[in-house]
């Protein structure tokens, strides 16, 4: 028993040590990309796995239509890199392959389907390492539902918390299994910095910070804490301490919802009670994700890869709603806002005005490409 516990307490020095020094880099790191003078812009489309590449073309397409002019004068240029499907990681035996990550890493933005995580064993989330490895702190989702009064932005700690460690616990066979949880002072400032920039830039006026504070004192009170220390700078912001299960029943709380504008969170919480929030806007094949960091940015639908649409034999109607969505996000964040608001124009259309196409994820439906193309056509209507 002995030989568990000292290896434990090796195995928690190098993840304090290791964790230090990621701390450490984040002070020293001032460089923030600038997308307004920036002579080129690479935009890497990684299909993922399982409806990943069907609904990733998709969104292809449309991004290449509506970039037409930029592409061909050179400003924008469109990557696919292949490589990040479950058979290849695990064939490699990492989440991201070597050389997948260096084609990530020669992009500006990345445009990403979704990605198999195996149940079980040590392989890290594709997700989690490639926002480790982009360093995308801020996980950024909008929902929105007007007839309901919800205009809500979730600004999701990205890079720590649960995830960070999270396959690299320590267990004690037959005993006892651990994880860990991180909360470091740079990376929590700079989420809550970007939560309260945007309330402040967009005329919002409250922020919600979410924690478990009262139980997870150490981590989560330190969360809370640092994000009050932030708010100080914004006076005319009224920051908001929410525990997580109350959050819960308060967005289905029809009565109090639609006070809520932006909320700021680790990143547990962040993944939950988004998708609760996508499933009252329409479900979670309704939304987009923004994954931001001060060098790179990545964009993604918020569902998994539906591996059961591929066994069925229904891939091909996949919903790219979220992919598009994403693509939209990606769209303003490179500094084309007004090709932006004409895809989500055109999405609404398509989804709730004309509706001529209707996905239902299987044959019964429109498929994938036709929608992409419906899409393309209203904007061309537009």
């Amino acid at each position: 028993m002995q030989q568990y516990i000292d290896k434990a307490v090796e195995q928690f020095r190098d993840l304090i040590t290791e964790q230090l020094a990621r701390q450490n880099r984040m002070e020293k790191d001032n460089f923030v990309k600038d997308f307004k003078n920036a002579e080129k812009i690479v935009i890497g489309v990684c299909g993922g796995d399982g409806i990943g590449p069907i609904i990733s073309d998709a969104a292809q397409k449309v991004l290449e239509y509506m970039l037409a002019d930029e592409i061909e004068k050179g400003r924008v240029e469109m990557r696919i890199i292949d490589g990040l499907t479950i058979e290849n990681r695990l064939a490699c035996g990492k989440a991201i392959p070597d050389d997948v990550l260096a084609e990530l890493k020669a992009c500006d933005v990345i445009l990403k389907g979704p990605t198999t995580t195996p149940k079980g064993g040590t392989m890290e989330s594709a997700n989690v390492a490639m926002r480790r490895e982009l360093d995308l702190y801020a996980n950024v989702r909008p929902v929105s539902v007007p007839e309901l009064g919800i205009d809500w932005i979730f600004y999701r700690e990205n890079t720590e918390g649960e995830y960070v460690l999270g396959s690299r616990g320590v267990e004690i066979p037959g005993k006892l299994a651990m994880d860990f949880k991180v909360t470091t002072t740079c990376g929590t400032k700079r989420i809550a910095r970007a939560a309260f920039e945007y309330a402040k830039q967009n005329g919002k006026n409250n922020v919600a910070i979410v924690t478990k504070a009262n139980i997870m004192k150490k981590t989560d009170g330190k969360f809370s804490e640092l994000c009050h220390e932030v708010a100080a700078d914004y006076p005319d912001i009224t920051a908001e301490d929410w525990y997580i299960d109350i959050m819960t029943a308060n967005l289905i709380n029809e009565n109090n919802r639609s006070k809520f504008q932006v909320f700021v969170l680790p990143n547990l919480y962040g993944d939950i009670i988004t998708d609760e929030a996508a499933q009252i806007q329409g479900g979670v094949g309704t939304a987009g994700s923004a994954n931001i960091g001060d060098r790179y940015a990545m964009f993604e639908a918020i569902h998994g890869s539906a591996p059961r649409m591929i066994e069925r034999g229904d891939g091909a109607y996949a919903n790219p709603s979220s992919m598009l969505k994403a693509a939209e996000m990606l769209l303003r964040h490179i500094g084309f806002a007004d090709r932006a608001d004409k895809l989500a124009a055109a999405m609404k259309v398509c989804l709730e005005t004309e509706k001529k196409l209707v996905i239902t994820g299987r044959k019964t439906g429109a498929s994938c490409i036709d929608f992409a193309k419906y899409v393309m056509e209203t904007l061309e209507a537009l």
